[in-house]
């Protein structure tokens, strides 16, 4: 018989306890240790005097370092368990963020940047592997959903908490701000390490889910023909992903104070919004696809991504800048969440983790050349219109691409055929 309750609690599957731990490091490596960066870069780069593009080679470190990790994490996974892979990446990023609040050069800053991106990877990628591991399929998505809402419950943080810092501490308060969000970092990394587990029969228990067929069968690896194709055309739209979505993350505030005309506060308060609504994407989106499938949620959320940007690209007014806004928060945070389900559905529980550190590869590169690009086109035509306008087009492509993926063929981890 199923076992469907964790020893350590009377009533909740201690999947649920995983879910909540894993948002919790996902709210550092990316809410904090990430997007809190386009909070700090006023005050950074009031007091260090560094140049518009010397900011952006920092993002740029931290996306390179973000790239050099996935590329690494599938064999490091082999080595060391999820759990303490990922409790030993959020130290490292806790500590690398305390040290930029020291720093007092661009170098300095450059590095500890790159290697906070690389705890972000090493973070990331265990914690939604735990999920494939934790959750059989018909849960599954809204399981990544769950945990990838700390994104957005890092961004409304990190804006509520920068501001009142810089207003405490003045000059140092972009200092004071990475101290507190590394500080907070590390006591997650001790939370991290004490309540992840790495499967569930590490308690004696079973996944998440209905079991529809016991038979030993179910544990037997077998490659599927075609699954070579289907993880490179997962990674194709995962590389899509990360390329759009990262060129409207970093511009649309500057696109908002620059040629809207809006002020940085008010530019700020919008910018909050996609914090919140980002807050219900992976949920929403992830649970949606449990429902109606992996390649129909894709495709669903790429549609709602490229209304997003070519609201953007197309200078609707502050009318459409405003459901341009609400849209991509609506959906910014669902594709890593359908994804971390997708790939136990197609190549099942003994290559999930694999698998996923590789379209991470795809996702990676796509963070490294949408900003960079963007940032190019825009240098030579003075607006970000083109940038948006070609995300809009390769995510429309993305959305065209995901309806032509396969079913998955059975759902191997839970015996079904």
């Amino acid at each position: 018989m199923t076992k469907t309750t964790s020893p350590l609690t009377a009533k909740v599957h201690y999947g649920w306890i995983i879910v909540a731990t894993s948002a919790l490091g996902l709210f550092s490596c990316f809410g904090l240790a990430r997007y809190a960066y386009s909070m700090l870069i006023p005050g950074m780069q009031a007091g260090l005097n560094l140049s518009y593009d010397r900011m952006g080679f920092i993002g740029t470190a931290n996306f390179v370092g973000y790239l050099a990790s996935v590329l690494a994490a599938p064999k490091l996974l082999g080595r060391l368990a999820p759990r303490w892979m990922a409790a030993s990446a959020l130290l490292v990023i806790g500590l690398g963020m305390m040290g930029i609040g020291l720093c007092t050069s661009f170098l300095p800053i450059f590095a500890l940047y790159a290697l906070v991106g690389m705890g972000s990877g090493f973070t990331n990628i265990p914690l939604m592997a735990l999920v494939t591991f934790w959750f059989r399929s018909e849960h599954r998505g809204k399981a990544a959903g769950l945990a990838i809402a700390g994104n957005g419950i890092g961004i409304i943080l990190a804006g509520v908490l920068v501001p009142a810092l810089n207003r405490s501490f003045g000059a140092d308060g972009w200092r004071a701000g990475w101290m507190m969000l590394g500080a907070i970092c590390l006591g997650i990394a001790l939370v991290t390490a004490a309540l992840l587990r790495n499967h569930p029969s590490d308690l004696g228990l079973e996944p998440v889910g209905r079991l529809v067929d016991a038979s030993p069968e179910q544990f037997i690896h077998r490659e599927h023909k075609g699954d070579g194709s289907v993880l490179f055309r997962l990674g194709i739209l995962y590389l899509v992903f990360g390329a759009t979505f990262m060129v409207y993350g970093t511009f649309i505030v500057t696109t908002m104070v620059r040629e809207y005309g809006l002020s940085e506060a008010r530019a700020g308060l919008y910018w909050s919004w996609v914090g919140f609504f980002s807050f219900f994407s992976g949920i929403g989106f992830g649970t949606l696809s449990d429902r109606i499938g992996r390649r129909r949620g894709l495709a669903l959320v790429f549609t709602v991504q490229t209304v997003a940007y070519l609201l953007a690209g197309l200078k609707a007014g502050i009318p459409g800048l405003t459901m341009s806004l609400v849209l991509y928060g609506c959906a910014v945070f669902a594709i890593p969440a359908i994804m971390a389900a997708a790939v136990g559905d197609y190549l099942g529980l003994n290559r999930a983790s694999a698998a996923f550190g590789t379209i991470t590869i795809f996702f990676g590169l796509g963070q490294v050349i949408g900003p960079a690009g963007a940032g190019m086109i825009a240098k030579s035509t003075g607006a970000f219109t083109t940038p948006y306008l070609i995300a809009g087009t390769l995510t429309a492509c993305a959305t065209v691409l995901a309806f032509l993926l396969p079913e998955p063929a059975g759902k191997r981890d839970d015996g079904q055929h």
